[in-house]
Order: C-alpha cells, then structure tokens, then sequence
C-alpha cells in the first residue's frame, strides 16, 4: 500500500482558493491576510501536510542538503562536531547527509563523489590520514559546488576553513608535562600528511626549545590510520617503551584514549609511570587511568562556524572570492596528578 500524502492542489481545493495563495500562506508571505494564513495552516496541520522536497529542489534548482565528510562518527571530536553542524543546518532548513571516510582516502573520494551526485548544495569535510591528492574536490569546486573545509585542511585550496588553534594546544599540553618534572617526553600522532600532525608537531617541539630540551626524532612516532587499528598503535607504544619516555603528548582523541590501552596491554606496570597530555574531546576523562591532561577543543563551535561559512557561500548572490581561516582556542584541562 502506498502511503499518500496531501498536497498544495488537495488544500486548496478543500478552501476554495488558489495553489498560489495556500502556497504563499504556508511561506507566511505578506501578502497574504492574518486570517486567511490561520485558516491555511489550520487545514494543512489537519491533514498532516509536510512540504514536498524534491517538488521545492527542481523548482528552486537547490536540494537543500549538505554533505559532510568525517573520518569516524564514533570519535568524540568529530561527533561533536557533526553535533554543532545539524544545530546551524536544521534551524536554516537544510539536510545533513553523513559519511565516514574511515581514514581511507578511496572510501572519501567514492563519498563525496556520491554525495556530489545526490545533488548536495554544499560539502563539509576533514581529510582522511591518506589523502593527499585532492584533485576531485578542485574539480568539484570549479564547478560550482561550495567547499568548507574543518580540523583537517588543505594549505593550497582558496575557501573558508575553520581549525583549532593546534600549535597552542600542543605547546600547552607539552609545557605542562614539562612544567611537572617530565624530560623525556615522547610524542604520538597522527599521519605525516595531515594539517594537524604538522601544525601540533611544531607546537610540541616549541616548548621543547623553551625549556632547553633536546628534540629527539625517535620519539615521535605516526600512526597512519590515526589509532583506528589497535595493532598499529600497540606497535608505536612498544617502540616508545624501551626508549623510557616519563611523558607522551599525544595528537589526537583516538590515539590518545587508545594508547592508554595499548600502554595497559605492553606494559601496565609502566603505564602507571608516564604522564599522559593529549587531545581528547572525552566527557569521562576524570575516569581515564592513569589520569590524562586533556586539549579540548570547541568541536561543537567549530561545527557552527563552518555551517554558517558554507551556508552563506550556498546562497551568495554573487561568487565569493574572498575567504577565511578561523582559527579557534583550545583548553587545557590539568590533572592533579602526573
């Protein structure tokens, strides 16, 4: 059985008035009269009228909806920040269509090319750890589709991108280990490509500079699929041991809850021994052992900024060649005991 719906023609025949007039009463026009828009409204909520979409997008040349891409829902930070993106996208009438790249640069161009064929308006996306060549979205973006990128961007590609403030975040996470007797700080992150293993490697081996610490390159250790295989990160840890680091900075919110497992599982005795700073969106990490410093960042805010940015792009009247990195702060949440 298929299930009907009412439609602008069915209330304006039960009316007696025009389509044109139900369908400017429905949008709240001003032209229309107070009293006629209440008997409008009244009639469609009666018979549960719900707007046609595709009816609008070939009238409007517009679907009404945004891609975004994310390496894994399951991650704190990009969970809270797909969070942010629906807050904006939903209150301006816009879909949210979600996929996950899943670290693998194939499964991200076979998304957003998909995404591109549904006829989205617009595309959110943080780069996979294996992309590098990002000749489809120049493509994409030469033919009209709007870009925004967000946490991991490109340096070459002129449109908005919206980041947190990583170099602080590391520097401040690296300095706190410091600052808690630590000398011998190693650091574990992401793929080498990506924008924000670069941007937090810089910020660790500023505040080793500050405090006269010698940066050893042995000490850092990439994860290319960012700890979403748990025998890549249990490797890395195994190479940091015999090194006998008393602190690890870690880049990101998987690895770093995944290499407190990975530490438990080498070596649990030592795990107890090596303070722990790294970025994580976590809301349990007051549960975490041993005890972590935490870099959050405004995962829900950046989500916001980077919707209003594509939006405003969407529906620009004129093409816009004018663009903007927002770079947003990170906090620094100590523990007491490292």
């Amino acid at each position: 059985m298929r299930f009907e719906t009412s439609t602008i023609k069915d209330i304006a025949k039960a009316l007696g008035l025009s389509t044109s007039t139900v369908s400017r009463a429905l949008r709240d026009r001003y032209e229309i009269s107070e009293e006629t828009k209440k008997l409008v409204l009244a009639y469609a909520e009666k018979v549960n009228y719900r707007a046609n979409p595709i009816a609008r997008s070939l009238k409007e040349r517009r679907s009404y909806s945004i891609g975004i891409i994310a390496s894994e829902i399951a991650n704190n930070f990009f969970s809270q920040v797909i969070n942010g993106i629906e807050s904006i996208a939903y209150d301006k009438d816009y879909h949210v269509i979600i996929s996950q790249s899943h670290e693998s640069y194939k499964q991200e161009k076979l998304n957003v090319e998909h995404l591109a064929s549904r006829s989205i308006d617009g595309l959110l996306i943080a780069l996979s750890s294996e992309t590098q060549d990002i000749d489809y979205l120049r493509d994409l973006y030469a033919k009209g589709l709007p870009i925004v990128f967000f946490d991991r961007v490109p340096e070459d590609f002129e449109t908005h991108k919206v980041i947190a403030n990583n170099f602080k975040g590391s520097f401040d996470a690296t300095e706190h280990l410091i600052l808690s007797g630590k000398r011998t700080i190693a650091h574990l992150t992401n793929s080498e490509n990506l924008s924000i293993t670069k941007e937090r490697l810089k910020g660790y081996k500023a505040a080793l500079v500050k405090y006269h610490i010698e940066f050893r390159p042995e000490l850092v250790k990439y994860c290319q699929h960012g700890g979403m295989h748990s025998a890549e990160l249990e490797e890395a840890v195994k190479e940091l041991l015999p090194l006998k680091p008393d602190g690890i900075f870690i880049s990101s919110d998987r690895l770093t809850t995944g290499c407190i497992m990975a530490l438990k599982k080498t070596n649990p005795e030592v795990a107890h021994k090596i303070a722990i700073a790294g970025f994580t969106n976590s809301n349990l990490v007051e549960l975490f052992s041993p005890s972590l410093t935490s870099v959050k960042q405004p995962a829900f805010e950046m989500g916001q900024v980077a919707t209003e940015l594509l939006i405003s792009m969407i529906e620009a009247k004129r093409p816009v060649t004018e663009f903007e990195t927002k770079v947003l702060d990170t906090e620094l949440v100590k523990m007491a005991k490292q």
